[in-house]
């Protein structure tokens, strides 16, 4: 292993983002693009022991860890890709920003056999192990958000028979999801749970790219129907050709005939699992978020481009950020992605099921 050059050698400092929050790293730049930070000081949640980097029960042995060290400290992002994340770092903001990544290591893999767990706003994906549910991604900055009463009401014409809606806003501001959530739930005697993805680590784990989006998540926790563009009701039947009766009909079968119309080897084959590209693309927009809320517009958009770059299709990115760079979601910034989308055969939505 590489000898440990004492700490007050890397003065510097950077802010770390991560999806639950930021913290000082202790790191300077090397002067080629890579970071370093000091070996004898923790890293991601990592120890350095005689016997390797280990975290709990895990441990990423010697021979591979030597693969990020330097004798001047621990090269961050090689480190982050070794125990499965990704790093993209901004030296003139001082800041990095972590993505998940793939690997051993990696939190949150996306498979047919298990949903990752999530918890925002004090619930938890795990609480309703038992139950049918549906994961019901949607944003203010999206026509679907006229739909979220429409799947109150399937919530709560369902629920008796074991099925919970989720939904989840994919909203960076929790106060532009708010009102919508609140007029579906009023009046309503069983307001189902609905929760705002500010930070965008459910999106992430799902690798939603756009809403609306629905996941259907079993009595056991697996993935029994994998990203999907449904629909609650038919407002924008004209743009999207999605048709809600469609989409009711198979929710029906599913919650009660236990028929989700893919078998497991279907579902395997239809779950989108995320790319490398987009991976540090989650890890740019992160960065750009945090930018944005501290004013620095300039440096944000700099990191709007490279994930527009690194995933074009990622309509959750490129659409769900205008309002923090001061875009109109709803305006012609929208309008010329939807024309630059269609023109490159990129597909806006993808439903699993063809619509006729």
């Amino acid at each position: 292993m590489t000898t440990a050059r004492p700490a007050e050698t890397l003065a510097r400092t950077f802010t770390a983002i991560e999806a639950d929050g930021t913290y000082t790293l202790d790191a300077r730049p090397a002067g080629d693009g890579r970071l370093l930070a000091p070996l004898d000081r923790p890293l991601l949640g990592w120890t350095r022991k005689p016997h390797g980097w280990c975290r709990d029960e895990a441990c990423l042995p010697v021979h591979r860890a030597a693969a990020a060290e330097t004798p001047e400290g621990v090269d961050v992002a090689a480190f982050a890709e070794l125990v499965g994340r990704l790093a993209v770092i901004d030296e003139d903001e001082r800041a990095v920003a972590f993505a998940e990544g793939a690997g051993p290591f990696a939190a949150g893999g996306l498979t047919a056999e298990r949903a990752p767990d999530f918890t925002l706003d004090g619930v938890s994906l795990a609480d309703f192990r038992g139950r049918k549910v549906a994961i019901v991604f949607w944003a203010s900055w999206c026509g679907c958000r006229y739909d979220l009463p429409a799947w109150q009401e399937r919530h709560e014409a369902l629920e008796r028979h074991g099925f919970t809606v989720l939904s989840v806003a994919l909203d960076r501001a929790a106060e532009d999801a708010r009102p919508w959530i609140a007029e579906a739930h009023a009046g309503r005697p069983s307001p189902h749970p609905a929760l705002v993805d500010a930070e965008g680590l459910v999106a992430e784990r799902y690798n939603v790219i756009n809403v609306p989006t629905v996941v259907w998540v079993d009595e056991q926790g697996r993935i029994a129907r994998p990203q999907d563009t449904q629909t609650a009701t038919d407002l924008f039947r004209s743009m999207n050709g999605l048709d809600s009766a469609r989409s009711l009909e198979a929710l029906r079968r599913w919650v009660v005939d236990d028929d989700a119309g893919l078998d497991a080897e279907q579902v395997r084959e239809h779950l989108r699992v995320p790319t490398m590209q987009e991976r540090r693309a989650r890890a740019h927009a992160r960065l750009a978020v945090w930018l944005a809320r501290r004013g620095r517009a300039q440096a944000a958009r700099r990191h709007l481009d490279a994930a527009a770059a690194l995933a074009p299709h990622d309509i959750a990115i490129r659409r769900g950020l205008m309002p923090l760079t001061g875009e109109d979601p709803f305006g012609d910034a929208y309008f010329a992605l939807r024309t630059e989308l269609e023109d490159a055969g990129i597909p806006l939505y993808r439903p699993l099921t063809p619509q006729e």
